[in-house]
């Protein structure tokens, strides 16, 4: 009997146990399946739409998703940006399971009209404005100019792709960008089209009028809703500013020309902790960004190694020079995303750090600093300093034959033998005649003969 009884208690106790821990499961999914239903995530474009922006936006949605929010509220300021980050903007706005609702708080001119017209409910606040979308070729320090027929065509498309996928009048969105198109009634020809909030209901662009978040959160049926605002963090705000093409060709430049310093320096200093982390900065902001990714790094310092066996061991400028420049180029290239942002990137940091090490070698110089930095002693004759005998002056006025280019070091052949030379300054051509001069030490100096 008492068996029967303790065993009963088990029995009883262990199905309260696994009552309670479905109990805690349900409950769990329940509250998870609340939260979730009562969630709206809300991104916000304020400024120019740049690569960092795009990487933001795509972080933004993905955490939404993750948490299954009932929909996404993207708040929209902006004169426009790159047309390839607001293409990664539509991208992920089209491909997410969620509600996208995007609220024109002032302006989505530019590239930021596509992503206006990419939401599947587009609000817009009284006086705000939408349009003028023609795309812009912009080099840093020149005026924009309008871009090729070709690129104009692409993104004429594109605007009336997305137009007409949300339900939204293509020829409208066609206006925004050709200056040459005619809309009865809307535009006429040789103006870009840009509406006003009201304009744009009107015409079936926008949705509604409203003039708060919350005011459109409500008309989305959303009101009751928390809001869950997701800002940028500190590495997508430093990746904003790297991914400029002035301000990274800026930090590239300062960089390459500290770490040439450095090799004029005996040991490591300041001048190459500071190129590294410059050097640094320009990957990391665009690693960021999502532009790059390590192998641009990696063919980076490739390219630097190739350039210091090239200046340090191989004579002459051959393979590994050659080499080592297309690895720097193409690693930029690879970082920067496009062609014209890596030409620019490459010209501001290639001619700046050229005269960057130029000012800096001259400025060296004359307030006498090469003392700190590099051992100016000079172990003399006068001084008591005697060189150990080689035997290679018995070679003194012999004649031989460049085997190398001499730039001005190489190798000679002299009287049968291969020896080490460096020339008095010119350049010579390998099987030029050259006769020995001097010798100092182990310093063989030739001349080339006439």
């Amino acid at each position: 009997m008492r068996l029967m009884r303790k065993s009963r208690r088990a029995r009883f106790w262990m199905s309260v146990v696994v009552a309670f821990v479905i109990l805690s499961f349900l409950l769990s999914i329940v509250s998870y399946v609340w939260a979730a239903v009562d969630e709206v995530f809300v991104l916000s474009i304020d400024g120019a739409i740049d690569p960092a922006v795009a990487s933001y936006i795509e972080r933004g949605f993905k955490e939404a998703e993750s948490v299954g929010a009932r929909a996404v509220l993207l708040e929209i300021n902006t004169p426009g940006g790159a047309v390839d980050s607001a293409l990664r903007i539509r991208n992920r706005m089209d491909e997410s399971p969620l509600q996208t609702i995007v609220l024109v708080k002032h302006s989505a001119l530019s590239a930021g009209s596509l992503i206006a017209l990419a939401g599947d409910v587009l609000v817009m606040r009284p006086g705000s404005t939408i349009g003028a979308a023609e795309p812009r070729w912009v080099i840093p320090g020149s005026e924009p100019r309008p871009v090729d027929a070709k690129t104009l065509s692409a993104w004429k498309a594109e605007m009336e792709g997305t137009a007409s996928a949300h339900g939204r009048d293509a020829r409208i969105a066609a206006g925004m960008v050709d200056v040459d198109m005619e809309i009865e009634g809307v535009k006429s020809r040789g103006e870009l089209l840009t509406l006003t909030a009201e304009q744009a209901r009107e015409l079936g662009m926008c949705d509604a009028v409203q003039g708060t978040r919350q005011q459109a959160l409500k008309f989305c049926g959303l009101g009751s809703c928390s809001q869950n605002e997701v800002n940028m963090g500190a590495a997508e705000h430093m990746a904003r500013v790297m991914t400029n093409p002035l301000v990274a060709g800026l930090f590239l430049m300062v960089g390459i020309a500290l770490l040439v310093i450095e090799f004029f320096t005996l040991g490591w200093g300041i001048p190459g902790t500071l190129g590294l982390i410059c050097i640094g900065l320009f990957f990391g902001g665009h690693l960021v960004a999502g532009l790059a990714g390590w192998e641009s790094v990696v063919l980076f310092l490739l390219g630097v190694v190739l350039l210091l066996l090239e200046i340090l061991v191989v004579p002459g400028f051959g393979i590994p020079g050659i080499a080592g420049l297309v690895a720097l180029g193409v690693s930029v290239f690879l970082a920067v995303g496009s062609v014209e942002q890596a030409l620019i990137t490459l010209a501001i940091a290639g001619v700046g750090a050229v005269l960057l090490v130029i000012l800096a070698l001259r400025f060296i110089e004359k307030r006498n600093y090469w003392p700190r930095f590099i051992l100016m002693d000079r172990q003399s004759s006068q001084e008591g300093y005697t060189s150990r005998e080689t035997g290679y002056d018995r070679y003194v006025g012999q004649q031989g034959e460049a085997l190398t280019v001499l730039r001005p070091s190489g190798t000679a052949l002299i009287d049968g033998e291969r020896l080490d030379v460096v020339s008095e300054g010119d350049f010579v051509e390998p099987g030029q005649k050259v006769r020995i001069v001097k010798v100092e030490g182990l310093r063989i100096v030739v001349r080339p003969e006439k």
